[in-house]
């Protein structure tokens, strides 16, 4: 569990860095949220 936590973290900061505008910024956060509730209902 906690190397699925560093994993989707890491991919979080990817994603974040690579995101251009405040719109893109905002989806980068959901799509992380949604990976995070998809990994709780495991």
């Amino acid at each position: 569990m906690k190397s699925i936590a560093t994993l989707i973290l890491a991919a979080s900061i990817a994603a974040l860095a690579g995101c251009n505008t405040v719109q893109g910024l905002g989806q980068d956060i959901q799509k992380g949220g949604q990976v995070l509730e998809g990994a709780a209902k495991k």
